[in-house]
């Protein structure tokens, strides 16, 4: 049992820490088929997540922040709380399937759910 759990894959937030640049977001459906955002459309718009030391994450779409709030990991999860412009809140979470130092690929898992691949921005 000890083995099992020191083996559980879990985010290491130093590696999340900057902006991140979209290069690929397709919306997987349940049966197989994907809808996907095509890359002049991502060129143009040019988004991109930041996620800063201190718990904030901002996410910008055509030169303007699209989202923002705050974010904790949870082993493979990013929980984030989202700020909506009538003051209230909501939480939901983003599954990370890939985080290395170049590149993140996670995915939001509602019914519509979106999956972002994204790389560094240096």
């Amino acid at each position: 049992m000890f083995l099992i759990t020191a083996c559980k894959h879990s985010i290491k937030e130093n590696l999340l820490y900057g902006d991140w640049k979209y290069i690929k977001i397709d919306h997987p459906k349940g049966d197989d088929m994907t809808d996907t955002i095509p890359g002049d459309t991502l060129k143009a718009a040019a988004p991109y997540i930041r996620f800063t030391n201190k718990n904030q994450l901002y996410i910008n779409w055509g030169g303007k922040i699209l989202s923002h709030g705050t974010y904790t990991t949870n082993g493979d999860n990013i929980n984030y709380t989202e700020q909506m412009p009538d003051g209230k809140t909501r939480t939901f979470p983003f599954w990370v399937s890939h985080l290395d130092t170049k590149t993140i690929i996670f995915e939001t898992l509602d019914n519509n759910g979106a999956r972002v691949t994204a790389i560094k921005n240096n």
